[in-house]
């Protein structure tokens, strides 16, 4: 589970991307050049891989190192096998 730090960093980030967005919005609105959104939108990227990484982290040490401590480990392990290998290849579509 996601704890009160987590919760509050992960909200935090979230805000300022959802600025970014707003500002991105507004400049296809624009109509501002086209490698200036580009760039915009791959900071925007950059700021939700940051997010996921804190809430993998927190999901390591809770969820998965539980399930690891009381045996049941396995399923645990592969789903986050699956998050991970998803996250990795998203760029690769």
């Amino acid at each position: 589970m996601i704890n009160v730090e987590v919760k509050k960093a992960a909200l935090t980030r979230l805000r300022k991307i959802e600025g970014q967005i707003r500002g991105i919005m507004r400049m296809v609105e624009e109509e501002q050049y086209c490698i200036d959104i580009i760039t915009q939108i791959t900071a925007a990227e950059k700021a939700l891989d940051g997010v996921a990484k804190i809430v993998m982290k927190r999901h390591v040490e809770t969820c998965v190192s539980n399930a690891i401590v009381k045996g049941k480990g396995q399923n645990k392990i592969d789903e986050l096998i699956n998050a991970v290998f998803k996250y990795s290849n998203r760029g690769r579509r």
